[in-house]
């Protein structure tokens, strides 16, 4: 495990502020030489600490007006079942994310459609087929007050 001092923490927070700054604007905002807050962020690259850099699109403007947060529950617990339910979901150009979780389900996806009309398609005629799916619980996306994906 890498050991991440207060510097450190104060590169890794800019940088998710804004990962396009230029090295001498990250140097001046957490008071560093130049060369020396370079070392640095190659070091956090190096180390994996800083797995890439990513731009953040505006769903509206990319034409996603429909996001929900949906529930998945298999119907049999095997590892063959999770592996052919992650497939069909790593084919869904829907689902921007997917996470396997504990709890009284085994999924958790965030899905981006264009309107609702498209995520009920997406949800009956993609999600709904599929051999896995047991249960299948959406929850809309009405507003994002605090969003740190990047």
């Amino acid at each position: 495990m890498t050991k991440i001092d207060p510097t450190d923490e104060k590169i890794l927070r800019e940088l998710t502020r804004d990962g396009r700054q230029s090295n001498l604007d990250l140097a001046a905002r957490i008071n560093l030489s130049p060369s020396a807050t370079l070392r640095r962020v190659q070091e956090l690259e190096r180390q994996g600490v800083i797995k890439g850099y990513r731009a953040v699109l505006d769903p509206v403007a990319m034409g996603v007006g429909f996001i929900a947060y949906v529930t998945v529950g298999l119907n049999s617990h095997t590892k063959e079942s999770q592996e052919a339910f992650e497939r069909a979901i790593a084919r869904a150009p829907q689902v921007a994310e997917c996470h396997n979780v504990t709890g009284t389900v085994e999924y958790l996806l965030r899905v981006e459609a264009a309107d609702l009309a498209a995520y009920k398609h997406w949800h009956t005629d993609v999600l709904g087929v599929l051999p896995q799916v047991r249960s299948i619980t959406t929850f809309v996306v009405m507003g994002s007050p605090k969003d740190m994906r990047a």
